[in-house]
């Protein structure tokens, strides 16, 4: 059989336990969809993540989740660099991933991994009963950007005592191209505060712990409602995680700067 090393990490995570936990395999040479799919229905974590080197500090990524491949995740993009900086690449300071999102940048800055990701915008859509049901609550407004929708509360109670019904967002994201939706609020002690409901079919995923992708959208958005370009985030799930979040511009286009921390857990072989 085939082995392949194979890391367990908690990103997004002050201590163990906590954040979002991804798994990080290293292959030298890319492996069928189906097997990669296979692999990460087996580990059955939020997302699985699959790296090829192409040369010192430079790497290809993909990132699936039980269901399917996906096209931008943050925690197990943090997940990846961690490993490549610990196992792989220990004399660099910055990874550079090619993925199906273009180029991301990871660069290590004291204790945290600092991700470069791309920034997008919202775009204002109606609230309908449906989003309600889904959401356990009733938002201030509603929007959309790329895979997910976006529902601003009031307060950060508000979004914390969210109990989401998955059967009615199943309901609202079936057949379509969204995955999710994506609860927000000014926070207390964080600048704003969030969850991600995504449930996905025929697995028993809910609630997402972390997820550095849906701040490609909040870190402009909070930015231009909070009128400051450095902030402090925090994912309300039970396990919890804070990111550490910029609003840059490079090149004439806005990017979004993401911190966290990454604790190991898990280091072994698989056989395929």
């Amino acid at each position: 059989p085939l082995k392949i090393p194979i890391y367990q990490v908690d990103a997004f995570a002050s201590s163990r336990f906590k954040g979002n936990p991804a798994a990080v395999c290293l292959l030298e040479s890319w492996l069928d969809d189906s097997l990669l799919q296979l692999i990460a229905t087996e580990n059955n974590l939020s997302e699985t993540a699959f790296v090829k080197k192409r040369s010192v500090g430079q790497y290809e990524l993909r990132w699936f989740t039980p269901s399917f491949e996906i096209s931008l995740c943050g925690h197990a993009t943090l997940a990846a660099s961690y490993v490549i900086f610990q196992h792989v690449d220990g004399e660099q300071e910055v990874i550079h991933f090619f993925t199906k999102s273009g180029e991301l940048i990871v660069t290590q800055e004291g204790g945290r991994l600092v991700m470069d990701f791309p920034s997008y915008e919202v775009e204002p859509i109606n609230t309908t009963q449906t989003m309600i049901a889904g959401l356990g609550g009733t938002p201030r407004e509603m929007f959309q950007s790329g895979i997910n929708y976006y529902a601003i509360f009031d307060s950060e109670h508000e979004v914390r005592s969210l109990t989401p019904n998955f059967a009615a967002i199943l309901d609202l994201i079936r057949g379509n191209q969204f995955i999710g939706i994506v609860p927000t609020a000014r926070g207390e002690e964080y600048d704003f505060v969030s969850r991600y409901f995504a449930p996905e079919e025929g697995t028993n995923m809910g609630e997402d712990p972390v997820t550095g992708s849906i701040h490609s959208v909040l870190i402009p958005y909070w930015a231009d409602r909070l009128g400051k370009t450095k902030m402090h985030a925090y994912q309300a799930s039970e396990r919890g995680g804070e990111l550490f979040c910029e609003l840059i511009e490079r090149d004439g286009f806005k990017r979004s700067i993401i911190g966290g921390v990454v604790q190991p857990y898990l280091e072994g072989i698989i056989e395929v």
